[in-house]
């Protein structure tokens, strides 16, 4: 009886890898980091979202390193999305509509080109659809001025310093949250209402 009992749990532990869902990556630079992790973490079909640094040419950049606009690396959050849920192009509609993709290595009062718009893609796929989505953006003119976000392969990506992390939620009364996340959260909340994780 316990053998049929193992060789069964064995089966469903089998079924239900085969089952699991495969998660994709999305390495994505919109400004300040505090922002599009607040956002990502509000969509539908978003299974992580984590802080960090990607572009750069040192290893292990700290924060203040990137600050200085000297490693190369730009903000980013690295997000694992659920295909089935929410798609690439979907993912990046929100990502090209919740921060200004025209000003190059800037957003708003943030400046450097730690700041720039970046897609950082995981996959040949992955280049064609940010390409494509661009395109689309550029074709109804969404924006006045062309869309300069840097689309290049992804490379490295190094977690930023724990207290980055959830820092919109863990920090809503301060100055930078309430002026400048916030507002993008709302824009967010509206244009994608029927996104958002219930």
């Amino acid at each position: 009886m316990m053998k049929k009992i193992l060789v069964l749990v064995a089966f469903f532990l089998v079924a239900g890898n085969i089952m699991s869902k495969e998660l994709e990556k999305a390495t994505l630079g919109g400004g300040c980091f505090w922002c599009t992790e607040a956002i990502y973490k509000q969509l539908n079909g978003i299974e992580s979202v984590m802080p960090g640094y990607s572009g750069g040419h040192i290893k292990n950049p700290s924060y203040k390193e990137v600050c200085t606009g000297r490693t190369g690396h730009a903000e980013v959050v690295q997000v694992e999305f659920d295909p089935t849920v929410v798609s690439y192009t979907e993912v990046l509609e929100v990502f090209f509509s919740t921060h200004n993709p025209t000003t190059l290595n800037r957003q708003g009062a943030d400046v450097g080109t730690q700041y720039r718009s970046a897609v950082f893609f995981h996959s040949e796929e992955q280049k064609q659809i940010a390409e494509k989505v661009i395109n689309l953006f550029e074709e109804v003119n969404v924006y006045k001025e062309p869309i300069v976000t840097e689309v290049t392969g992804f490379d490295k990506f190094y977690p930023a310093e724990d207290y980055h992390k959830n820092y919109f939620a863990q920090n809503k009364n301060q100055p930078y949250c309430q002026m400048v996340v916030a507002p993008k959260i709302e824009k967010f909340e509206k244009i994608f209402k029927d996104k958002l994780k219930k």
